[in-house]
């Protein structure tokens, strides 16, 4: 065999290696990113909430996952961390979410493999000349943008990991706020139970007293009317704690005999102080996810432009080997190569477009900043005003009703007030403590609130109730 031949052979093996090195160099992550979600949010993360994920893809994973939801079920009432990390491991929407890790991951990997090439083969007779013609057909527009596609590949999986992980921390915080809402509503069942009881004996006793002469029909109306209104505020009570215990359940992903998940009795105690304002606005701006996903895909759309102007003229490229061998004529040897001509579309559309997006990209960064800033602001005043006014509760109205029912207890014993004196003012302390527990539920909620504007995006809306209407209306029945 003469030299040439084994040039062209070696040359051939050449570019078939090279080929290969190009377009089979990336893989797929061992773990499609999750590690890179886990330590984003574990740094926002209290300690208690953290929790491993996993991408539960086989039925021993999802075992493994079952178990030691049930474990942390076991432990007693449960709490919100533990509540977190049930979420964490185990809802339905996170899955989904590191899901979608994996499609990012494998995008990553299909933008560095080079496009299969092509092969044809034809034989043509024409009389007793038979003419075979084999071609072999290979992107060599493809084979250049490789490491562009690549890099914007890659780009685009940081941006789903930032939007995973804002995803996962807002399932955590909802959660919480899940379970501040079902343990509050059933430390409020708990009390208006409490209520009813006192009701029933209160409209008991003025029955009884109006067969003695001692009451009139207006006053055992009253408390009558006021045991019926404490039934139905029971129910309403029960209603509440119901669909909140519900939403938890959902949150979590139980079911079955999962469902049957003990609470606490009443919510934790406020904090000794309230947390310092250390520039709110700054941390938002350093720490949300939501903000560095907008300036993340600004960069990417930035280089995307680039590539763009760089490819307008040219949509395809192709490469052609071709080998025609004929019984009567030498074999033909030789390569063609098609590239589409810009005629009619010259990328002028095109380019316009991609600079339209990225200054639209540009502009979203912006109001994703004044929006986490004031978000920032407003979650910060909310969390103060909240955590006033539970304390507010605790140190003053709450000890301050009971001193008055403890006086009028006495005076009464001194038979210097009436019973009907008595009742009044106990209806008096219900709207002290339904108030109480509303304030205290509102001041855990806005702490989670918080928590996600300064390190998640934008917290779900939310304001401080009111807690003077029901409460009112719950000792209408003695005014």
């Amino acid at each position: 065999m003469s030299s040439a031949p084994l040039m062209r052979l070696a040359a051939g093996a050449l570019v078939v290696t090279s080929l290969l090195a190009l377009s089979g160099c990336a893989t797929l992550s061992e773990d499609a990113g999750i590690g890179d979600v886990q330590a984003r949010i574990d740094t926002r993360l209290e300690a208690g909430e953290k929790q491993p994920l996993q991408w539960l893809q086989t039925a021993e994973a999802r075992q493994q996952a079952a178990a030691e939801v049930d474990r942390l079920l076991a432990s007693g009432p449960l709490s919100a961390d533990a509540a977190v990390r049930i979420a964490l491991l185990n809802n339905p929407e996170l899955q989904m979410r590191l899901a979608e890790l994996g499609i990012a991951d494998s995008d990553r990997v299909q933008a560095g493999r080079l496009r299969n090439p092509g092969f044809s083969y034809g034989r043509l007779k024409r009389g007793d000349e038979i003419e075979i013609e084999r071609t072999f057909l290979f992107d060599i527009f493809g084979l250049l943008t490789i490491p562009a596609r690549t890099a914007i590949e890659e780009r685009r999986v940081e941006e789903t990991q930032l939007r995973v992980a804002g995803e996962v921390m807002r399932i955590a915080h909802d959660t919480r706020k899940a379970w501040i809402d079902a343990v509050a509503a059933r430390q409020a069942e708990t009390y208006w139970l409490q209520v009813r009881e006192a009701a029933e004996a209160s409209a008991t006793l003025g029955r009884r007293m109006a067969e003695v002469g001692h009451w009139g029909v207006r006053e055992q109306a009253r408390e009558q009317g006021f045991y019926a209104d404490a039934t139905a505020r029971l129910a309403m009570a029960r209603q509440q704690s119901v669909e909140t215990r519900e939403a938890l359940i959902r949150q979590l992903g139980l079911w079955g005999g999962q469902t049957s998940v003990a609470l606490p009795e009443r919510l934790p105690d406020l904090p000794g102080a309230p947390r310092t304002d250390a520039n709110v606005e700054q941390a938002a701006i350093r720490d949300r996810l939501d903000v560095r996903l907008a300036r993340r895909q600004a960069e990417g759309l930035a280089k995307s432009a680039g590539l763009t102007q760089a490819t307008r003229f040219v949509n395809v490229l192709e490469g052609r080997i071709m080998n025609n061998s004929s019984n009567e004529m030498p074999t033909q040897r030789g390569y063609e190569i098609e590239l589409s001509l810009p005629i009619f579309d010259w990328g002028d559309a095109k380019l316009a477009r991609a600079e339209a997006v990225y200054m639209q990209a540009v502009e979203n960064v912006r109001a994703t900043a004044l929006r986490a800033r004031s978000e920032a602001r407003e979650s910060w005043l909310r969390y103060r005003t909240a955590f006033d006014l539970a304390r507010h509760y605790r140190d003053e109205i709450v000890p301050l009703r009971k001193r008055i029912a403890e006086e009028n207890v006495l005076r009464y014993n001194g038979m210097l007030i009436s019973v009907f004196e008595l009742l009044m003012d106990a209806r008096e302390q219900i709207q002290s403590v339904i108030g109480a527990i509303e304030a205290q539920r509102d001041f855990w909620r806005a702490e989670a609130d918080l928590r996600t504007a300064l390190t998640v995006g934008s917290p779900a809306a939310s304001s401080l109730s009111n807690p003077q209407p029901a409460a009112r209306a719950a000792a209408a029945g003695g005014h």
